[in-house]
């Protein structure tokens, strides 16, 4: 059975369209394209149909990771399609437990922080679009960390 994991932010042009796109690469890297289907979506959906933002998808491209997802925003139905629904930060977890139609959907709501292995001072992974270069750095770096985490998980066995 499939893995489905629904990565959200705030617009979906930054943080969680760049952890699908890291998430992709390393489930490709891993041979798990069959057993994990993936997406990110914003809770604010002023951005949908854009592109990623610019200096993000430089930044990722920088690092082999190619960026080709268009903005959209969270749905009620996405807590039908997806098994795990990670929110950036605090915000955002607490706006998709508004959006949960039920408390079985809560229990499929995480906080992407949970999965940091080595950076446990950060308690979120922040919003960098009013940040320089370094601010698209560090949130990649925490993605990568967060989803190595996450990759090893999906691949224990069941």
């Amino acid at each position: 059975m499939k893995q489905r994991i629904l990565f959200v932010c705030l617009g979906n042009i930054c943080r969680s369209p760049a952890a699908e796109a890291m998430m992709q690469l390393l489930v490709e890297r891993y041979g798990l394209t069959d057993s994990v289907i993936l997406d990110s979506a914003g809770t604010y959906g002023g951005h949908s149909g854009e592109r990623s933002d610019p200096r993000m998808r430089r930044a990722a491209e920088a690092r082999g990771i190619p960026m080709t997802h268009r903005a959209r925003q969270v749905k009620e139905e996405d807590f039908d399609r997806f098994d795990m629904i990670i929110a950036m930060d605090d915000n955002n977890y607490e706006a998709l437990f508004r959006l949960a139609p039920n408390r079985d959907a809560h229990q499929k709501i995480y906080r992407f922080r949970d999965f940091l292995r080595h950076h446990p001072n950060w308690s979120y992974i922040p919003d960098p679009y009013y940040e320089g270069h370094e601010g698209f750095e560090l949130v990649l770096d925490l993605l990568e960390d967060g989803c190595t985490t996450l990759i090893e998980e999906l691949k224990q066995p069941r």
